[in-house]
């Protein structure tokens, strides 16, 4: 009996280390919207580290976020979300601190980039892409160029049905705001009731509610305006030289995907060797020059060429402009219910 014992003692000492060898076959985890990096990046970083990184991909914030809430962040270590999200972990207590330290190149940043609203000083986030929300447009077709979000919403009968709008509900409902000269992230039940009215009437008169397909549509001249997030326009402007973007002149809002530490992270040492890494120069400038994204990073930019920015001149909107937009936040569980029911609403209304 005693020799059985030690039999199984050591299959299960066996069965442990096979066990802890698969765990800790990568040396941390990082989840991130797939093609937000370079290829080559994690090989880099492990030939510079000696890191060995294990990549997870998110295609939405909801789907990370659930995972993180799920498991109290167990698993990974360096997670990139936008910047509300990361309010909201950093409220759950799940983030680590950023170890300015750890991650010299911080000095990198534009000193905008140091002081955004939800995180002051960059101790639970740091920002990797931002950028604004527009009007992307055929110059070629559409003129005088359009001026106003009330254009999007209220299309004239020459743009009906060549109309598209974001189908996202911050974005979607932040354009009802800003038409109307509220808040991106207003509260009102009242004002969110009559934004949903509003976008209700609008529905029948646009083409589409997209996300993802809205810069071909224009290309193709199937559509002749759009809501953009500026680096999605100029995939667009890729295509067909004629797609323009502009700010309409009630603003727009200032959103901004950011890298966060799991404070559950057990390389944490790791992690902000990671951080530190994407926010060189040489690493950061890859995210503006292929994703065609403004990035915060204030060396990277510096290096863009001519060439690139007179092609995509969204590029070269200042940080002082772009910080005048108003930061998406956190809003809250209740007002967030209000905004899924009110897109929910929208989108089941017929046309």
């Amino acid at each position: 009996m005693s020799k059985l014992n030690d039999l199984l003692c050591v299959g299960l000492a066996v069965s442990l280390a096979i066990a802890s060898q698969t765990a800790s076959a990568k040396d941390m985890v990082i989840s991130i919207w797939d093609g937000y990096m370079a290829p080559d990046a994690l090989e880099k970083f492990k030939a510079a580290s000696g890191v060995d990184v294990d990549k997870a991909l998110h295609a939405t914030n909801e789907e990370i976020m659930g995972k993180l809430m799920a498991s109290g962040g167990e698993g990974y270590d360096v997670v990139f979300v936008s910047s509300p999200f990361a309010e909201v972990l950093h409220k759950q207590g799940l983030l680590a601190d950023i170890d300015p330290v750890k991650v010299p190149n911080l000095k990198n940043l534009y000193p905008e980039a140091t002081s955004l609203e939800y995180d002051k000083g960059n101790h639970f986030s740091v920002p990797y892409t931002w950028g604004t929300t527009g009007i992307c447009y055929r110059s070629d077709l559409v003129t005088p160029a359009p001026q106003s979000w009330n254009e999007l919403l209220n299309p004239s009968d020459t743009l009906k049905g060549k109309v598209t709008m974001l189908a996202t509900d911050r974005w979607m409902l932040g354009a009802g705001f800003l038409a109307k000269g509220w808040s991106v992230n207003d509260s009102d039940p009242k004002q969110i009731a009559a934004v949903r009215d509003q976008l209700i009437a609008t529905k029948k008169r646009i083409l589409a509610f997209d996300d993802t397909t809205f810069y071909s549509k224009l290309a193709s001249g199937e559509s002749l305006m759009a809501h953009a997030w500026d680096g999605w326009c100029n995939y667009g402007t890729q295509a067909n030289a004629a797609i323009k973007f502009v700010v309409p002149k009630e603003g727009s809002d200032l959103w901004v995907d950011t890298m966060v530490v799991l404070k559950s992270s057990k390389h944490q040492e790791e992690a902000f060797k990671f951080v530190n890494f994407m926010l060189a120069k040489e690493n950061h400038v890859w995210v503006a020059e292929n994703i065609l994204y403004k990035i915060p990073n204030q060396a990277a930019m510096a290096g863009l060429s001519a060439d690139l920015l007179k092609q995509y001149p969204n590029l070269t909107i200042a940080p002082s402009e772009l910080v005048k937009m108003e930061q998406l936040r956190d809003l809250g569980g209740t007002t967030q219910k209000a905004y899924t029911r009110a897109v929910t609403e929208i989108m089941a209304a017929q046309n």
